[in-house]
């Protein structure tokens, strides 16, 4: 079963975006790009090696660079459970 996204930002993961620049296999001097996000936990980002790793095992074209971001959208201490409700008019 997989955790939720709730879930998976409390025990310390974080938004991790991924820009890949890769090399079309017949056109080797043309550059494309893909983008990928994924929950993931900093600093070593298992979850964005190992597409990386399929990226090379599977895919034809050749990777040419890697250009990522880390955002921690939610920690542990930060969340609140908030019981009440103000109604105006």
């Amino acid at each position: 079963m997989q955790e939720s996204e709730t879930e998976l930002m409390l025990k310390g993961y974080g938004l991790t975006t991924a820009e890949f620049y890769y090399r079309m296999p017949d056109y080797q001097n043309v550059l494309n790009s893909y983008v990928w996000q994924d929950y993931d936990i900093a600093p070593d980002h298992p979850r964005l090696f190992e597409f990386m790793e399929f990226w090379q095992r599977e895919i034809e074209g050749p990777l040419h660079s890697v250009r990522f971001m880390h955002r921690k959208m939610l920690s542990a201490g930060e969340w609140q459970n908030i019981v009440g409700e103000f109604v105006l008019h």
